[in-house]
């Protein structure tokens, strides 16, 4: 069963426009500018821009858009705050860009059952600091400051996922508008269901190619009483991530284990003023009782000691951790900074822990083989890690090498048992490399994809192609 066409544009576009801007006014925009922020991600993707703009305040109005590009033959495109790193914003056909910030409201929050309801354009600051005041919060940290909706689309995960896991475990329901325009409803508040099929896991990184996520309801959790980060530097990565698989073998309950690589650790000093050995360094986090974090960080610091981990400085300070995880959210942008004109290709790939000492290893001698200027980071303590390649877009054999790079690490991966991404999800950046993880189950997806998005509408060209 064929997915439509892919190749069309939208055949009278200044009548979608019209009819857009009778609905919306002033939020239905055509600047070039507002066009141009709309068609692109943070990474070195091309910038593809839609025809127009629109900025709806309701799941209602979101459903009347969709029903107006089903009229008007556009294909539809969700937006965030732009912040992916595979495409996914990208207006490869033109058509209508949804962008979901004025939809930014907490619509309830329930704080005996632990959990939140919140529109999709909230961020995720946003809500933390909505919460605070409740000794709650909601843990998954992707690093930038994402739109809960845009979380969810590419089931996002991030620092915290090794203790808090991903946004698969923590989103309960959704509102969702369908490619026709109908709003359904999915989940709830029950923290179980056998009631049909699980339909919340299905649009739980469908990337908006199935339908535009308007609400999502969370699960939270309580402020832990003490929280303690910790710094650790080890003779080589080798070292670094066999400290992380003892940990993690040991049943120590950290929340965050973060790997700099040695070029890493350069850039971030730099551009975060700090004043780390620039070795493969580790960045943990802790989570209980002042007694429980106490203990963590002892045996943590045991296990490091035998990998040859250096001085382990650690504080219970709120001032020292947020300077701390700040740098490490930073990282993308600090690596920018050492070839400055620069574009980053940013990838990943997640691999069973036991594997994870050996693909890094390996894929650090591949950048240096390759001549490329990288480095590596990553969430090590759930086997994900990434590359950032710094790539300059006028040298197409600079490009070439970094395919060609970007190619050996997924096969890496995928011989360990492993995956082509890990938490950035496939957008149209890495549509080659699903067939090659899920052979015959992609035309199961096509399947899906083909009865919830016949004319295929939603979001054309991301994830797989037609």
């Amino acid at each position: 069963m064929a997915i439509a066409n892919t190749s069309r544009r939208v055949p009278e576009p200044a009548l979608l426009i019209e009819g857009l801007r009778a609905m919306l006014g002033e939020r239905c925009s055509v600047n070039p500018g507002i066009l141009d922020r709309h068609g692109h991600d943070e990474s070195y993707h091309e910038t593809h821009k839609p025809d127009v703009v629109v900025f709806p305040e309701s799941t209602e109005e979101v459903a009347a858009i969709m029903r107006l590009a089903r009229k008007h033959d556009a294909p539809v495109i969700p937006f965030g705050v732009g912040t992916s790193l595979e495409g996914h914003v990208a207006a490869l056909e033109g058509g209508i860009s949804i962008d979901m910030g004025r939809m930014n409201r907490i619509v309830e929050v329930n704080a005996a059952d632990l959990d939140v309801l919140v529109e999709a354009g909230v961020t995720r600051k946003q809500l933390n600091n909505d919460l605070r005041d409740q000794g709650l919060f909601f843990p998954i940290d992707p690093g930038a400051d994402a739109t809960i909706g845009g979380m969810a689309s590419t089931r996002a995960s991030g620092t915290n996922a090794v203790r808090y896991g991903t946004m698969r475990e923590n989103v309960l329901g959704l509102t969702i508008v369908t490619a026709d325009g109908r709003i359904m409803k999915t989940g709830g508040r029950a923290r179980k269901s056998s009631a049909g099929y699980d339909l919340t896991r299905l649009f739980v990184g469908s990337e908006g190619t199935l339908g535009i996520i308007t609400e999502v309801r969370l699960r939270l959790y309580g402020i832990p009483e003490t929280m303690a980060a910790a710094v650790t530097p080890f003779p080589t990565i080798a070292d670094a991530v066999n400290t992380v698989i003892g940990v993690i073998q040991s049943g120590i309950p950290v929340a965050r284990i973060e790997l700099l690589d040695e070029m890493q650790m350069k850039a971030s000093n730099l551009y975060s003023k700090l004043d780390y050995a620039e070795q493969p360094t580790l960045f943990i986090e802790f989570h209980g009782s002042e007694r429980g974090v106490a203990e963590q960080v002892e045996l943590v610091k045991a296990i490091a000691a035998e990998y040859g981990g250096g001085e382990f400085r650690w504080s219970v300070k709120p001032e020292e951790r947020t300077k701390l995880w700040q740098a490490r959210h930073d990282a993308y942008y600090a690596g920018l900074s050492l070839r400055p004109g620069s574009r980053g290709w940013p990838t990943d790939v997640c691999v069973p822990i036991s594997r994870l000492a050996e693909c890094i290893v390996e894929t650090r001698k591949d950048i240096e083989a390759s001549g490329l200027l990288a480095m590596i980071l990553g969430h090590v303590g759930d086997g994900n890690f990434h590359v950032t390649i710094l790539v300059d877009p006028d040298y197409p054999e600079e490009l070439r090498r970094a395919e060609a790079f970007n190619d050996r690490l997924v096969d890496r991966a995928l011989a360990m048992g492993g995956t082509c991404t890990g938490e950035h999800g496939i957008g149209f950046g890495k549509i080659a490399f699903l067939e090659r993880e899920h052979g015959e189950a992609v035309g199961l997806m096509r399947l899906i994809k083909q009865t919830l998005d016949p004319e295929n509408r939603m979001n054309p060209g991301k994830i797989f192609k037609a």
